[in-house]
């Protein structure tokens, strides 16, 4: 048998996604849906495949040129989008007066090529449309022998207990005599010339696979959803020894200040955590979830503590990680005595003093997202002028220029840098990313980590608005990790202290940037919160460095 891929359409519903990419490219795990279904039609026993092409066709051509496929290959460009039926009808010379294979590309299904192939040879008609049960569509209307009587949609289909009602796979094996209902040259559905050939009395027959897996990817949300289907039992698998492919639940978690989605997959043996970074765009890697994935594994391979990542999907953004439970550290220590705190911080200050010291060893720049480094233009850009615009400017309302400050920013990441012990920092280190399971501590939200001052770290968890720590127990934590930090590094305890607090002022002005721009912009407004007690610490931080250079900067925060 030979076989049509229909891979022209312009992938309208996939949209902004589809400007730079074509739909038969987009990726299930490491292949592409065009890759899935020639090699599912290699194993099936077809002896040679035509994919007809219009929307980004190069992109096709030159996958398909440099695929190794265990069959011939070949495309055939439309100038003009031909449709399902212009398309079958443009591969006329192609066929030869044996059955053929049509298949949809944007789909992803476990039906057997061969066995639609072998049941429209035993029944003998003219065309046999493989279909499946899908309240969304199921707009195709047949007896329960299988004889297709019709195509409408759910609201004008005839309604009788003699009748089922199923969805048209995208699967089709049609006699040469389908062409004759067909016009030549022009843009037509192939549902057309079925109507017609029902209305001559020819018998249309439907290869119903109610127990099979099918999914449509015309669009983002149903593309996501195929993925999450395909890849959630293999990362089970993985996780859990006793699973059994029993199904499971998506329950949707509560995000933060992230624009990624969060879920909780739960089946019998156990549940996973599902961070959704969204369909890859156009931009060159690293991007976000390439990030997430290279920094997760690598941390976790060094026996820092972090969720195990057991499967990921780079293409559509998703990774199944390590459920971790509920609790954050903002949960476990909210109105505890400052002794309370102290012993449930000390954990996490080993923690964070092998995270950057033995995290760093092997750690490798290229992974890093947005920035290899924490470097003078990260901390002017991301945090002095985010703090400018986005809090200052557009929460405040305040008439202030960045470049009216900027000698005190440049002192800023001066002193930042200048006094800084070099490591590994994961650059949000807040109560909120530290999630706390059997009493121990893990990091999570660790796509950020780059080389940095380890003070950067470490001030992001003690002036963090989310608990509020108290001062004396800020500064007896800051004395305990540079005890614990002496076992890596000579330190010289004066210039680290001088360090930290640069790093406290910069962390300062990125938190209150960040909460500004997520109240107004993202409308997330229970950052506002926050606020007084990031703007308070921000004022008490600034005047310890009275009569310095940051003079400009004290001056202004005071009046705030």
């Amino acid at each position: 048998m030979k076989a049509l891929v229909l891979a022209a359409g312009l992938g309208a519903r996939l949209l902004p996604h589809t400007r730079h990419l074509p739909k038969p490219l987009f990726r299930v795990g490491r292949d592409t849906l065009l890759d899935i279904q020639i090699r599912r039609l290699a194993v099936a026993g077809c002896e040679a495949v035509l994919v007809n092409t219009h929307h980004l066709a190069d992109r096709i051509e030159a996958h398909i040129a440099a695929a190794d496929y265990p069959i011939p290959v070949a495309a055939r460009f439309e100038p003009e989008i031909l449709g399902t039926g212009g398309a079958i009808k443009n591969a006329t010379d192609f066929w030869d007066d044996r059955p053929f294979l049509v298949v949809n590309s944007d789909i992803l299904t476990d039906i057997d090529p061969r066995s639609v192939y072998h049941f429209h040879l035993n029944h003998g008609g003219p065309a046999t449309l493989a279909v499946c049960p899908d309240p969304r569509f199921d707009s195709v209307s047949l007896t329960r022998e299988g004889k297709i009587l019709g195509f409408e949609t759910t609201d004008s289909r005839p309604k009788s207990r003699d009748l089922i009602h199923r969805t048209f796979t995208g699967i089709q094996v049609l006699n040469p005599a389908v062409l004759d209902f067909i016009p030549e040259g022009v843009c037509c559905n192939s549902i057309d010339a079925y109507r017609k050939m029902i209305a001559r009395g020819l018998r249309l027959t439907a290869y119903v696979a109610d127990g099979c897996e099918w999914h449509d990817l015309g669009t983002p949300e149903r593309y996501r959803n195929a993925v999450v289907n395909h890849s959630a039992p293999r990362a089970f698998r993985a996780a859990f020894s006793d699973y059994r492919e029993d199904g499971f639940q998506e329950v949707p978690l509560a995000g933060d200040g992230s624009d990624r989605r969060w879920s909780r997959l739960i089946t019998s043996a156990g549940s996973l955590i599902l961070a959704d970074h969204g369909l890859r765009g156009p931009e060159p890697p690293p991007r976000e979830v390439d990030a997430f994935i290279d920094i997760g594994r690598h941390l976790h391979r060094r026996g820092i503590p972090v969720p195990e990542i057991y499967r990921e999907d780079r293409f559509s953004g998703l990774v199944f990680l390590e459920d971790l439970g509920d609790e954050h550290l903002q949960t476990r220590v909210r109105g505890r005595r400052s002794d309370e705190m102290l012993s449930r911080y000390r954990p996490v200050i080993e923690g964070l003093i092998r995270f950057g010291m033995e995290g760093v060893e092997g750690f490798d720049s290229s992974w890093t997202w947005q920035s290899r480094s924490y470097d003078r233009s990260l901390i002017l850009e991301k945090e002095c002028r985010y703090f400018v615009e986005a809090f200052l400017v557009e929460f405040l309302g305040k008439r202030v220029r960045y470049q009216d400050f900027e000698p005190e920013f440049q002192a800023l990441a001066r002193g930042a840098l200048q006094y800084g012990a070099p490591g590994l920092i994961h650059r949000d280190m807040q109560s909120r990313n530290i999630m706390v399971r059997d009493g121990r501590c893990f990091f999570i939200d660790f796509q950020g980590a780059r080389f940095g001052p380890l003070q950067y770290d470490l001030a992001s968890l003690l002036i963090d608005p989310y608990v509020d720590l108290p001062v004396p127990v800020q500064n007896q934590l800051l004395e305990d990790y540079m005890g614990g930090l002496s076992a890596y590094l000579s330190i010289d305890p004066d210039s680290f202290r001088l360090g930290y607090d640069f790093c406290a002022l910069t962390r300062n002005l990125q938190i209150l940037g960040a909460y500004g721009y997520l109240s107004r912009v993202r409308g997330k407004t229970s950052f506002e919160t926050y606020i007084p007690t990031a703007l308070a610490g921000l004022q008490n931080r600034l005047n310890r460095f009275q009569g310095t250079e940051l003079d400009g900067l004290t001056r202004l925060v005071s009046t705030l």
